[in-house]
Order: C-alpha cells, then structure tokens, then sequence
C-alpha cells in the first residue's frame, strides 16, 4: 500500500500537510480521523500513532507523527522544489527558526482563541470566563506583532523571497473563523498581504479547499454527551 495521511481538516496541522501534499503533486490515500467525535482516540488509530493525534503518516510499514516532521519527510522522500525547504544553510535555519517558534507561541494562542471563542460555548456549552478570553487575545496580538516584525520584515514570504513550509504552517494557524471573524487580516495590512501572496502561490482553489472545513465550523451542531465527555479533559487545557 503507498502513502497513507491521517488528517481530519479542522486541525491546522492537518491543512498545512494537506496543502503541501496536494500542492507538491505527492501520491496519498486521505484517511479522515473525525476529532469532534473522538476518533483519535480509538485503538484502530492508536495502531498507527500511539500519541493519538493528527495528523500521522503511513509509508508501508513506516509510520510518523508530528505535522513538522511529516512535512520536512515528504519533502526530502519526494525533492519537492527547494524554496519549500532550502538547501542553502541559512534559509533553511530561517524556515527551521520559525517551525521551531511557532509551537508554544503563535499555534497555541491561535488554538486557545478558536476553543475559548467558539469550541467550548457551542460546542461543550461551558461559558468562557471574559478575563480567561482577554488574556489569550492579548497573547495573540503580541504574537502576530512578532510574526510581522521578527519573521515577514519587509520580506515577501516568512523565509524570504519564495513561499517556504513556514509560510504554510503559519498561514494554516491563522485561517479559522475566529480570526477571520475579528477582522485579524484587515487590522494588519502587512500580514493581510503576506496572507494574499501565499494563497496565490498555492492556488486559491487548493487554499479555499483546505480551508473549507475550519470556516464552516460554526455550522456544525454541538457535540453529543459522548464528545463532551471526550472533550473535558482538553478543558483544564484551553481555560487556564
């Protein structure tokens, strides 16, 4: 059996391996894993990645969690084109500083904004405490000021010149409803730009593809008893 990718689309980390994967032409069998109905907690899935959390890669009997490592692996398994990950030693440690920032800072207030703002009101039916809600927003203005200043400059991608797999991995952190919803893109002009330029470098067709799932999230009716009870432990999580 060829390539196998465990995604479920709502999860930003799936639609940068989604959009990477499709935009680079790379063979692959979609295998959904439904996280609103806790899918990645079964033992099927446990099987395939014991940390229970997509996305995961499947290439024979060789299998890989973490979306960073499952990027930088297809894209040495299949040479895709270098601006994704340069061979030139310092734009690549310029892609490989911004992976490597990105998980405990702009990806964390991202994820606790859509939870605090949307997730757990509609879809656990807990109300989000305001002063909990304004604190992480305050994180992620502060953290989209050093998207700006530390990484896009003046540049016209996050690495440089070229779109790069940092581009894609911050892009997908900032597409959901929440961010869209608060006019993110239209009160910073510069990153609305960056935001242009990497949608016409992956086609708007593939960017509005990815993204399908995340924007109509708000549509989707609340969880069942089942999930809630699923969910309370990522509570503790997103409410601190």
């Amino acid at each position: 059996m060829g390539l196998e990718l465990y995604l479920d689309l709502l999860s930003q980390p799936c639609r940068a391996v989604y959009i990477f994967a499709k935009k680079n032409g790379i063979p692959f069998e979609m295998r959904t894993v439904e996280l609103l109905k806790g899918q990645h907690h079964s033992d099927a899935f446990a099987q395939v990645n014991p940390l229970k959390k997509v996305p995961a890669l499947k290439d024979g009997d060789f299998t890989l969690a973490e979306s960073v490592a499952i990027l930088l692996y297809l894209s040495r398994k299949f040479e895709t084109p270098d601006h994704w990950y340069p061979q030139d030693l310092q734009a690549r440690a310029r892609v490989d500083e911004y992976l490597a920032w990105q998980h405990t800072t702009l990806r964390t207030s991202c994820t606790r904004a859509l939870w605090q703002k949307m997730i757990i009101p509609k879809f656990v039916g807990q109300p989000v405490p305001p002063e909990v809600l304004a604190s992480t927003l305050t994180e992620l203005d502060r953290c989209l000021q050093l998207l700006e200043d530390k990484f896009l400059k003046d540049q016209a991608f996050l690495a440089g010149p070229q779109i790069s797999i940092a581009d894609l991995v911050a892009i997908t952190e900032l597409m959901h409803p929440v961010s869209v919803g608060c006019q993110l893109f239209k009160s910073r002009p510069k990153l609305d730009a960056w935001r242009q330029r990497v949608e016409a470098a992956v086609g708007e067709s593939l960017f509005q593809e990815a993204h399908a799932a995340i924007m109509k999230i708000k549509d989707l009716p609340p969880a069942d008893a089942d999930v809630k009870e699923k969910l309370k432990p990522l509570l503790q999580v997103f409410l601190r």
